[in-house]
C-alpha cells in the first residue's frame, strides 16, 4: 500500500503533516514530531513584528538616562550586539536539519515588504527546503478596498517569490470576495502551493475586567468542512499544489481532504489536546480503511470527490442551499416551544422546513 505523496516538490511518507504550532519551537519537540511519523516539520512563524518590537524596547531600556551624567554612558555595550533579531530561529533551522530526516519547512509572518524579502532570504540561507507565508492581516481601515487587500498579498508574494528559489505556500484566509480568482493570481505570482485557510483567533470580552481579550479555541471535525468545499472547486483548476489546515483530527477527515484534491492535510489542535502518537495511529488507521476499501495508493483517491470528478457539482454551489435547508428534521424527542403545542407541531409527521422553526 502506497502512502506517499508529494507537497512543495518533497516527496513525503504519507499526507498526514503538523503544521505550525508551538510544538515546533525547539528541537525536542521537531525530534518528537519526527519520531512520531510526521512526513515533514512546518515550524512555528518567525513574526518580523516581534522582532522589530524586540528590537525596540532593548533599545529603548539601554539608551534610558546614558546621557544623564557622563559616567553613564558606560553602563551597557552597544545595543545591537544583544542577540535580538531573527537568530535563535535560523539557529533552529540548521540545529534541526541536522537532527532530523525529514524536510523542514520555515513560516513567515512579516508586516513590511522589505521585512518579507529579508528574513525569507535569511531562512533559505539557513537551509530550509520550502517556506510557508503566513500573512495574518485583518484589513480594518473602510477606506481599503477589496482590491487593495488582494494586491498587498500577491505584492508580498511576488517580492518573496523574486529573493528566494525555494518552494513557496501562500497560507490564505476564506474572506476574500473572489476565493477562486485570488488563487489563479497566486499561482501567478509564483506560488507553489496554497494552504486553506488561515484560522484567525477570535477576541473575547471580558465582562469583570471590562477588556478585550485573546480567547484560544482548539478546532473541532466540523472545521473541515470550509477548506473541504473550497479545495474540491479549486482542485484540477489551477497549476497549484493545496494543502487542509484546518479540522483535520482523524483518518476520516485526511480521507476526505485527499479525495477533496489535497496533497497534504496538516493538524496542529489534535496533536495538542491528543499528543503527538495521534499521528500514528492515523496513519494506521488510514492503512486499514484503505485496505478494506481496497485503495492501493493515496494518488489513486485524491480528487475523486473533487466537484471536476463529482456527478453533481452543483454540491458545492449555491444549487445545493435549499437542498440543505430541507433536509433538515426536527427531532420529535426535544423541547419545542412553549408558544406551539406537540399535536400541532407534529400533524405533517416531522416534515417541516427548517424555517418554520427559525
Amino acid at each position: 500500500m502506497d502512502l506517499t505523496t508529494t507537497y512543495l516538490g518533497l516527496k513525503l511518507a504519507h499526507p498526514v503533516m503538523p503544521s505550525a504550532s508551538p510544538l515546533t519551537r525547539n528541537l525536542d519537540g521537531i525530534r518528537r514530531l519526527e519520531d512520531a511519523g510526521a512526513p515533514a516539520i512546518v515550524m512555528h512563524s518567525l513574526f518580523e513584528e516581534q522582532i522589530e518590537n524586540e528590537s525596540q524596547v532593548l533599545h529603548h531600556f539601554l539608551e534610558y538616562g546614558v546621557e544623564s551624567f557622563a559616567e553613564a554612558i558606560r553602563y551597557f555595550p552597544d545595543w545591537r550586539y544583544y542577540n535580538v533579531g531573527p537568530d535563535e530561529y535560523l539557529s533552529l533551522i540548521q540545529a534541526a536539519k541536522s537532527a532530523v530526516d525529514v524536510p523542514i519547512i520555515a513560516s513567515l509572518n512579516g508586516i513590511s515588504t522589505g521585512g518579507w524579502i529579508k528574513y525569507a532570504s535569511l531562512i533559505e540561507q539557513a537551509g530550509a527546503d520550502a517556506l510557508e507565508l503566513n500573512i495574518y492581516y485583518i484589513p480594518t481601515d473602510p477606506h481599503i478596498s477589496g482590491w487593495r487587500v488582494e494586491e498587498r498579498y500577491l505584492d508580498i508574494l511576488h517580492a518573496v517569490r523574486q529573493a528566494v528559489k525555494i518552494p513557496i505556500a501562500l497560507k490564505l484566509s476564506p474572506f476574500f470576495s473572489a476565493l477562486a480568482n485570488m488563487a489563479l493570481h497566486a499561482a501567478n505570482a509564483g506560488a507553489n502551493a496554497l494552504v486553506l485557510f488561515n484560522r484567525f483567533y477570535q477576541p473575547d470580552f471580558d465582562l469583570d475586567s471590562l477588556e478585550v481579550t485573546p480567547h484560544l479555541v482548539l478546532s473541532t471535525s466540523d472545521e473541515l468542512r470550509l477548506p473541504l468545499r473550497w479545495v474540491a472547486i479549486l482542485y484540477g483548476r489551477l497549476p497549484i499544489e493545496l494543502a487542509i489546515s484546518t479540522g483535520v483530527h482523524t483518518h476520516l477527515d485526511v480521507l476526505k481532504g485527499i479525495m477533496a484534491g489535497a496533497q497534504v492535510t496538516m493538524m496542529t489542535s489534535e496533536l495538542l489536546r491528543n499528543g503527538v502518537r495521534r499521528i500514528c495511529e492515523i496513519i494506521q488507521d488510514l492503512r486499514d480503511w484503505m485496505a478494506q476499501h481496497e485503495y492501493e495508493s493515496i494518488s489513486q483517491m485524491r480528487g475523486s470527490m473533487s466537484q471536476k470528478a463529482v456527478a453533481n457539482p452543483s454540491a458545492f454551489e449555491r444549487a445545493n442551499y435549499l437542498k440543505v435547508l430541507d433536509s433538515w428534521r426536527p427531532d420529535p424527542a426535544a423541547v419545542l416551544p412553549k408558544s406551539r403545542s406537540a399535536s400541532a407541531s407534529f400533524r405533517t409527521s416531522g416534515a417541516e422546513r427548517v424555517d418554520d422553526y427559525f
